[in-house]
């Protein structure tokens, strides 16, 4: 089942980042469809967060589309590299987002292959945020992508529900910048999936 906009207008994005830990993601680029479930997440707290790119009220071209109300992609090229995909949460000003580090494949897994030049699916096809964009056909022509539209979205599966004790919580990776907010523990991740960037 398609979630509904509603499900990313919750306001508190450090349980919604916890949440989306076992929904499952999918995206059609050039008619080619992936899926895959989520299995590690970060969240990013607009108002008061240092390692958000909206902190203090940041806004520019890049950041514009965090603003705006939940429900849709934010897009941004790392280190000139790789696409970064981030869902946008909360009420329309409050520029919380949640981070996907790491998907577990499951639809799609040779186009997967073949977007990432590789001939055999390990776990480097999706870990890592980079690996997963990239493997997905996500880039920052999906900037602003609705998701409740048909290109890409999150799907909650009855199949796929985890315990508490399932999943790990720690502190997130690559923000030293961030002073003492880089110490939150606002990442999560699946322990039993090898689908994850670093454990």
């Amino acid at each position: 089942m398609k979630l509904p906009q509603s499900y990313y207008l919750q306001d508190d994005v450090v349980a919604m980042a916890r949440d989306m830990i076992g929904k499952k993601i999918v995206s059609v680029t050039q008619g080619k469809l992936t899926s895959g479930i989520i299995t590690e997440t970060e969240a990013y707290r607009g108002h008061d967060d240092k390692a958000c790119h909206a902190h203090l009220g940041r806004f520019t071209e890049r950041t514009k589309i965090m603003y705006e109300q939940g429900g849709v992609a934010y897009v941004y090229l790392c280190y000139g590299i790789h696409h970064l995909f981030n869902i946008i949460t909360n009420s329309k000003g409050q520029a919380d987002a949640v981070l996907i580090r790491a998907v577990e494949p499951i639809a799609g897994v040779e186009v997967m292959l073949e977007r990432r030049g590789k001939y055999e699916l390990d776990k480097t096809l999706t870990s890592g945020p980079g690996n997963f964009t990239k493997a997905f056909g996500l880039d920052r022509s999906h900037y602003g992508t609705d998701l409740t539209g048909n290109e890409v979205w999150i799907e909650k599966d009855k199949s796929l529900v985890f315990l508490e004790s399932e999943i790990t919580i720690s502190k997130r990776i690559g923000i030293d910048y961030a002073q003492e907010d880089k110490d939150l523990p606002w990442r999560f991740y699946l322990n039993s999936s090898t689908y994850v960037s670093k454990k």
